[in-house]
């Protein structure tokens, strides 16, 4: 066991009481201790190269294709599904939230898992296990090899940002822990007893990303570039456009070596080059590929500390509250262990493969018919649209919570198929077959809501024009009714 600072011990005490396994106390206090000794967690562009370019997910040879179809039995599906998404307005699982024809994100997840015939696993949080663990009851072919269908994340205590105590907030203590960030998932496949379980089961190949993603599936040719190169571990990333400017990038170490750069990571001086997606073409969609062997080997060769870069977040104890103490979480992003591994690579893959769905103005276009649901479960973009989603804009003082979406499109989504760009200001109710087409542009009277008429078609309009305004359309505002 490492030595832990003596201002480690209420931490220790804190989280023994909490039954958190020693393993992960020690991977905390190693992130404390960096804490102390002034580790920002900062990379700066002098010490980073740009990546010029990359193998094209879209250019692989069919030969691939076949030694991944052949490799699927070896192969484990683990979806991230810690999340609330309390910034839509939920108090449950984000993935219990319906996104297409009925369907839950785990519905859907569930369901692309059986048609590929790999074992799913969720790495769930505290707060979601069990109501996540109750959807996918209704999916019996998930059970396979005796394996569970989730392991849990670690939580941790929250670091009063002035003396480095843990942070107390008596009004609610449960306040006063985080998750350690998605870096966890190399701890947690450790104590929770995961990893040994699908290597003695004869897994050798991990497909990780978020829940929320539904892009992300397992793809057998990326799944043969792995097996035919023999690589320990492979990052999917997509090129960076405008929208991309403050994601994490891609880099290179003077050495060769690849690593992530989150905004967190970057000094404020740096700002402008992390911002240049001419010079950093490629953002992380984390969507990566673990082989399972090399991870363990790579675990005990190290203590099981893969000592990942810490990002310092500086927040409030009470998120909701910014006159509260004034906290750090110290946090690690899975994707940096690409700089971990010796022969660690990344691919370049289409955008289609990062759809997250992070607010309600995702689940609007995926609702919409600019996505399709394919009979093997997969949510794509209409072909028509040449990969390019609708750009969505929603007036966040009205649609920033999926209960007010559900209530302002009660018919559900309007045709997006055609639509290049929407943008709402204040508050609509929509008809049903409303198609938008091109860029158009919904602008309404503050503190009113008014109802978008059924089978009303627009085409790169401002809508209503004033001269127009439809009589007897003004509705009670959804939020009082």
């Amino acid at each position: 066991m490492r030595q832990q600072p003596a201002q480690f011990a209420p931490f220790r005490q804190r989280m023994a009481d909490e039954g958190l396994a020693d393993l992960f106390i020690a991977h905390f206090a190693h992130y404390y201790q960096k804490l102390l000794g002034g580790d920002d967690g900062l990379l700066r562009e002098s010490d980073i190269r740009p990546v010029e370019s990359l193998d094209n997910a879209e250019r692989l040879s069919p030969h691939l294709a076949r030694i991944g179809r052949a490799a699927v039995g070896r192969a484990v599906i683990i979806k991230l599904n810690g999340g609330l998404g309390t910034s839509m307005g939920l108090t449950g699982p984000k993935s219990l939230l319906v996104v297409k024809e009925g369907l839950t994100f785990l519905d859907i997840i569930a369901r692309q898992a059986i048609g590929i015939g790999a074992p799913l696993l969720l790495m769930n949080s505290f707060a979601t296990d069990a109501q996540s663990l109750a959807v996918l009851g209704r999916y019996p072919q998930l059970q396979r090899d005796h394996l569970p269908l989730s392991f849990c994340q670690h939580k941790q205590p929250k670091v009063n940002a002035t003396d480095f105590s843990p942070a107390a907030w008596p009004d609610d203590p449960e306040l006063e822990w985080c998750p350690p960030g998605h870096g966890d998932i190399y701890t947690a496949l450790v104590t929770s007893g995961m990893l040994d379980r699908l290597l003695a089961a004869g897994y050798e190949y991990a497909f990780v990303s978020n829940a929320d993603n539904l892009g992300a599936v397992l793809d057998p040719g990326i799944l043969g570039y792995m097996v035919d190169k023999r690589l320990p571990f492979l990052m999917e990333v997509a090129d960076r456009t405008e929208a991309d400017r403050k994601g994490g990038h891609l880099a290179r170490r003077p050495d060769g070596g690849l690593l992530l750069r989150e905004i967190a990571q970057c000094p404020a001086g740096d700002m402008d080059a992390f911002q240049d997606i001419g010079r950093h073409r490629y953002f992380n969609t984390n969507n990566l590929w673990l082989h399972l062997p090399t991870l363990r080997d790579t675990l005990e060769a190290r203590d099981h500390e893969l000592d990942l870069p810490m990002i310092r977040n500086r927040k409030t104890v009470d998120p909701r509250d910014p006159d509260s103490t004034p906290v750090y979480q110290l946090e690690t992003a899975m994707g940096s262990a690409i700089a971990v591994f010796r022969g660690a690579e990344a691919i370049r893959v289409p955008r289609v493969r990062f759809a997250p769905v992070k607010k309600t103005d995702d689940l609007l276009a995926v609702r919409s018919d600019a996505y399709l649901l394919t009979p093997d479960y997969g949510v794509v973009l209409d072909p028509a649209r040449r990969g390019q989603p609708p750009g969505v804009e929603l007036d966040a003082a009205y649609y920033r919570f999926v209960n007010d979406l559900d209530c302002c499109f009660p018919a559900g989504a309007p045709s997006l198929r055609d639509c290049d760009r929407l943008r709402v200001e204040g508050q609509f109710e929509f008809g049903p077959r409303v198609v938008l087409r091109g860029d158009v542009v919904l602008r309404n009277d503050p503190d009113q809501c008014l109802v978008v008429p059924a089978g009303l078609t627009l085409t790169d309009a401002v809508w209503p024009a004033e001269a127009v305004r439809p009589a007897n359309a003004v509705r009670t505002p959804c939020q009082t009714r």
